[in-house]
């Protein structure tokens, strides 16, 4: 039996850009040997000294509740639960709703926590600091591997870190496991940095 390697991915729920690429990389553990761990990023705290619009600053101001939930449910009931509950919270942020169209956010997240099979009280979380400095010690866990100037998601995989992909779609099957090789093999050169073309729409996750 094939070693599983482990890949860590760092992820506030609500960027659908980390959605998506989280979601590729569900695809590649069928097709390739590695086993995803999930820890939490905050937009909140990525943003919170810099110079953004805000209409922005107003949209990540709501989505440190969700993360404060996830911190919460791993201080309850371990670590394993946030791979589950990240599910249950993307799946209704993004593919059912999507975060611009969300009536109630507190009714969304308990919804997502009893689709995890979680405490449905844990919402309350969203409204308190009881957790916050996990969720910066988690935070700066994933930043600290790949700078201040990027985002969510970042991945690790043994020592190599980085963030993205950025992809506006989720690969499936073996074109999944070839993105992930790709990717693999250019970040793997430590002098590597970046390539980038103009981002074009919005994320799909069908």
């Amino acid at each position: 039996m094939t070693e599983k390697t482990p890949v860590d991915l760092w992820f506030d729920p609500f960027c659908p850009f980390a959605w998506a690429t989280s979601r590729w990389l569900v695809e590649v553990e069928k097709v390739r040997p590695v086993e995803a761990r999930w820890h939490i990023m905050s937009l909140n705290v990525l943003n919170e000294d810099k110079d953004v619009p805000e209409a922005y600053r107003e949209q990540i101001a709501k989505a440190i509740g969700p993360v404060r939930v996830v911190a919460a449910a791993a201080a309850k009931y371990g670590d394993h639960v946030v791979g589950p509950l990240y599910t249950e919270l993307g799946t209704r942020l993004h593919n059912q709703r999507g975060i611009d169209r969300l009536d109630d956010l507190r009714a969304t997240v308990e919804d997502a926590l009893a689709g995890a099979g979680l405490d449905r009280e844990l919402a309350a979380a969203m409204d308190s600091d009881a957790h916050d400095e996990a969720v910066r010690r988690s935070h700066n866990e994933g930043i600290g591997l790949v700078g201040q100037d990027v985002g969510t998601p970042v991945i690790r995989v043994g020592s190599n870190a980085f963030f993205g992909p950025v992809i506006n779609s989720i690969p499936r099957g073996e074109d999944a496991g070839r993105l992930w090789d790709g990717v693999l093999l250019v970040t793997g050169f430590e002098n590597f940095f970046e390539l980038k073309r103009t981002r074009d729409g919005s994320p799909r996750f069908d």
